[in-house]
């Protein structure tokens, strides 16, 4: 497998006329050498198997630490790039320090939020938590226990952050399950600085939030980051209130009263069914009125879902609900029109835009829900205003892509049988794809 790594590494520099670092690919190689029977192990006693799984959860930890080291030193050389424009008058030095953990993201296939916390996590270890460090390096420590030592610290000043380090690692942290792990460390943070790890809660409550996020079989995650006495709070009326539903006779089961309650709650609806639904149907219209039509619709800002539940929605509610004529190119090709003659709607363009990339950042992996919708081809440079030069991002992708050295394009406008795609090249030339999903 990373003799094949190394095999696309190669022929991607090759592509873009860039030598192979060979430190990079001697790492691949001893590593290959080390993985060359991942897919087939081959005979072995089970005592053997049991020491390969360990020395392979080791190498797991060893390689974060590795990793680790390469984030620090990519994002000092990046600000010494940085400064060097802000010294030119090419940077404004508010700028400085950003896109470097988004470069990071890109690379390992996360979104610019999990980028950033691997920086922040890194340069951490680096400067304040050597000891911690030096466990996960030699892979007596595991990397989600190393995070937790980053986060439970994060309210101390260096010095007692170092003191808290070793005290860590004289305490066999390394020996320990997570969660008696996790005590010792809030344990040792809080005794460090009581009263800053204090105040650390009070700023936590100013973070109160709501998020959601998809679930398989066409369900969703809301949750609520709340103070705790507040979260006890609610789950205990939701328990109490379905406790006294079902002693009447109620025949749902008590999650199924507490959930439907929770939505009753927050909206204010008769019951939970009635939501207003807005399904853009990127399907024939068959599919719609066809039974036994396997085809598939979207709700805007979540996802597919097959053609079956959203002709249940549509059924059930008794809440408002619309819909709108979607128009894919012929034989089966992605979005490329609307009809605009849906009511209080008064951007189509820009609609059809959201739908299009699924209310989701169009930045590689990044699919933060839409908060701008970007030219490609910069208004300022000429691009037009139009569907194919358009796309929705985060509000950080868009003022990323500002920086010098971002170049963002489109590969493909879309319009014929194949999605709409961009490309993303970032200041050292690594370039990556984006693609709109595919239409019906």
């Amino acid at each position: 497998m990373l003799t094949g790594i190394l095999s696309n590494m190669r022929a991607s520099k090759v592509r873009a006329g860039e030598p192979v670092d060979d430190r990079t690919a001697a790492l691949l190689c001893t590593l290959a050498q080390m993985t060359a029977h991942a897919t087939d192990p081959g005979p072995a006693t089970s005592a053997a198997r049991i020491d390969r799984i360990a020395v392979l959860e080791q190498l797991r930890a060893a390689l974060a630490a590795a990793q680790h080291a390469e984030m620090v030193a990519f994002g000092r050389q990046q600000v010494e790039e940085q400064i060097a424009l802000v010294e030119t008058g090419r940077l404004d030095p508010v700028a400085l320090g950003r896109g470097i953990a988004d470069q990071i993201a890109l690379a390992c296939k996360v979104s610019p939020f999990r980028g950033s916390r691997r920086l922040g996590i890194a340069r951490a270890l680096d400067s304040d938590l050597p000891c911690a460090g030096a466990l996960l390096a030699a892979g007596q420590m595991s990397e989600q226990i190393a995070e937790i030592v980053v986060s439970q610290t994060s309210h101390l000043d260096p010095e007692k952050r170092q003191r808290v380090d070793k005290q860590l690692a004289a305490g066999g942290l390394e020996n320990l399950s997570l969660r008696r792990a996790e005590n010792l460390i809030k344990q040792c943070a809080y005794d460090a600085d009581r009263a800053g790890y204090v105040a650390r809660g009070r700023t936590a409550r100013r973070d109160r939030r709501v998020g959601l996020r998809p679930a398989p079989d066409t369900m969703s995650v809301l949750s609520g980051f709340l103070p705790v006495e507040q979260g006890v709070a609610c789950l205990a009326a939701l328990r109490a209130h379905a406790d006294a539903v079902l002693a009447a006779g109620d025949e749902r089961t008590r999650d199924q009263v507490m959930a439907d309650t929770l939505i009753e709650r927050v909206t204010g609806q008769a019951t939970a069914a009635d939501v207003n639904v807005e399904i853009g149907i990127v399907m024939p219209l068959e599919s719609l009125l066809d039974p036994d039509d396997g085809g598939s619709a979207e709700i805007v800002g979540h996802g597919p879902i097959p053609a079956g539940i959203a002709r249940d929605l549509l059924a059930s509610t008794e809440g408002k609900l619309w819909w709108r004529r979607l128009f894919t190119a012929p034989a089966g090709g992605p979005l490329v029109g609307c009809d605009p003659r849906r009511r209080r709607f008064d951007g189509v363009l820009a609609h059809l835009i959201t739908i299009r990339d699924g209310g989701r950042c169009r930045d590689p992996f990044c699919d933060a829900p839409i908060r701008h919708l970007d030219h490609i081809d910069r208004r300022r440079a000429g691009g037009p205003t139009g569907f194919a030069n358009g796309r929705g991002t985060c509000a950080r992708g868009n003022y990323v892509r500002e920086m010098p050295g971002w170049h963002v394009e489109v590969i493909d406008d879309g319009l014929g049988q194949l999605p709409h795609t961009v490309r993303t090249t970032t200041p050292t030339g690594h370039s990556y794809l984006s693609e709109a999903a595919p239409g019906p």
